[in-house]
């Protein structure tokens, strides 16, 4: 289940950022993402699977750029491979096709799941070393709205 995200997930959204360390995040990056839930939670979404939360997804519409971007998506190392992530990409993807002005999509991953995003129709159009961190890669990628 996909639901909006409330303050009181914060706590249990940045254990799971714990435990997402240093596989897909860099240590340096739990600030940033805790800021990111205090001043964007109303476009940050909590997924929760058999009633507890099992991660989180956000996005962000720039209307002057016409982009929408997927933000912090993240899950629980146990409920993976259970198609969590398909459902919050789609999530966010028909969220992007509510506004009329988005043409293009863009996400910045790592070399650990931008070969998710491709099965979305992501195209990966530059990359940077050691950019969230040692050894975790910026890669950038984008895609048009409508394919």
């Amino acid at each position: 289940m996909i639901r909006p995200y409330i303050t009181t997930d914060k706590i249990e959204l940045l254990r799971i950022f714990q435990l997402n360390i240093p596989e897909y995040f860099d240590h340096n990056e739990l600030a940033d993402y805790s800021d990111y839930l205090d001043k964007n939670g109303n476009s940050y979404f909590t997924i929760e699977h058999e009633k507890r939360i099992a991660g989180g997804v956000g996005y962000h519409v720039n209307e002057a750029t016409k982009t929408g971007q997927i933000t912090w998506i993240l899950f629980h190392p146990h409920y993976t491979g259970l198609g969590l992530g398909r459902m919050a990409v789609e999530h966010c993807l028909t969220i992007f096709k509510s506004y009329q002005s988005i043409e293009k999509l863009v996400v910045t991953t790592s070399q650990k799941a931008y070969l998710f995003f491709e099965k979305f129709g992501y195209q990966l159009i530059k990359t940077e070393k050691d950019y969230w961190g040692p050894g975790l890669d910026l890669y950038w990628m984008e895609r048009m709205l409508y394919m």
